[in-house]
């Protein structure tokens, strides 16, 4: 459910190769293209910082 919709400017040649790489790669739209890509993106930053928070607190001894 939206409550909110949120916008992004992409300049026209972008959107243009969005859409054609969209089209090639099997995607409804650029918006679930890029909605893929972001969570991709986020949830590796989030395992980043999870194996970071791991090194620390092994480094402190807290785990082994």
């Amino acid at each position: 459910m939206r409550l909110f919709r949120h916008r992004v400017t992409i300049d026209g040649e972008l959107m243009e190769r969005l859409r054609r790489h969209v089209e090639r790669a099997g995607y409804a739209s650029v918006e679930e293209f890029v909605r893929h890509c972001l969570d991709k993106e986020i949830s590796a930053g989030e395992a980043a910082d999870d194996d970071m928070q791991r090194e620390r607190l092994r480094g402190l001894g807290y785990i082994e």
